[in-house]
């Protein structure tokens, strides 16, 4: 629609089209996985979520916004978003699902759905990884770009970061070392993978493990929301989890937090260890204070 067209009217049409419209993304893994059990029952595949329709009419806020800034438009009609919009629920692969999972995966797939797994990598970001960006040494992978259906850009929140490596992905990537290209992960011609060519790998090696869902099935996604859950898991205090998987606010690793049962009752166990000596309390304030000066 021409931009000065679009009222209020407009955008609540708009909205209650996005309502009706199926999510693609269902369609994918009902299409993927012949297990999926709404495919058996016969039943279509879900709507789109409120989380994403407020994805797209925030896109569209800010398409408006810029055709003021621009003078196309003399004023923008304002976009009002869902409200109480639940948190997406997720799933994640146990401890053993994820050993298993790997074990049985085709040799060559067998390092990417280890790294997925256990650096908490975006499938774009694993598409974008390269061989510069990987400091096996001091076991670090550097996240500096992602690629998503051939647009190679930043990672998602515009923001590069940095993953410590667990000694399995070291190891894996030293043995996965080739001289096909730039790309850790890619094609025989050296051409970075797509999101077409992994859907398969991981399905199959989903089937060889036994791993199924009564939702549906397991996507790269999910492998990620595995390697947040397994740290939150272990007792890794949220805020480092968020910075490892680069979530732009606190409120999106949040959703780990019910999986950390022990982490706060052993934090508050410190209340009761025994106070230092007096002594020793006045003589740390001073070390301190000359320290200081």
């Amino acid at each position: 629609m021409p931009l000065n067209t679009i009222g209020l009217a407009e955008i609540e049409d708009f909205k209650a089209l996005m309502r009706k419209k199926k999510s693609a993304s269902r369609v994918r893994k009902e299409t993927a996985s012949l297990s999926a059990v709404r495919k058996r029952k016969g039943d279509g595949p879900e709507a789109l979520s409120l989380k994403t329709i407020n994805n797209v009419l925030t896109v569209l806020s800010k398409l408006l916004r810029v055709a003021v800034e621009q003078e196309v438009i003399s004023q923008a009609p304002r976009v009002q978003l869902f409200r109480n919009v639940p948190k997406p629920s997720f799933d994640f692969l146990t401890f053993e699902e994820a050993e298993r999972l790997v074990s049985v995966a085709e040799p060559e797939w067998r390092p990417v759905l280890l790294v997925a797994i256990k650096t908490g990598l975006r499938q774009g970001e694993l598409i974008g990884l390269q061989w510069p960006d990987v400091d096996l040494r001091r076991g670090l992978l550097h996240v500096r770009r992602a690629i998503w259906r051939g647009v190679t850009d930043l990672p998602k929140g515009g923001r590069e970061r940095t993953v410590e490596l667990p000694s399995s992905v070291v190891d894996a990537l030293k043995e996965h070392r080739h001289l096909r290209g730039p790309y850790v992960f890619c094609q025989e011609d050296g051409k970075p993978l797509t999101r077409g060519k992994l859907d398969q790998p991981l399905v199959r090696s989903l089937h060889r493990a036994d791993i199924t869902r009564e939702e549906g099935i397991i996507g790269w996604h999910d492998l990620r929301h595995t390697y947040g859950s397994h740290l939150a898991m272990r007792g890794v205090p949220l805020k480092v989890i968020q910075e490892l998987m680069g979530h732009a606010t606190i409120d999106m690793t949040e959703r780990y937090a019910h999986l950390s049962p022990d982490t706060r009752r052993h934090a508050v166990r410190v209340l009761d260890l025994p106070l230092a000596p007096a002594c020793d309390i006045r003589a740390t304030q001073a070390e301190a204070v000359a320290n200081h000066a």
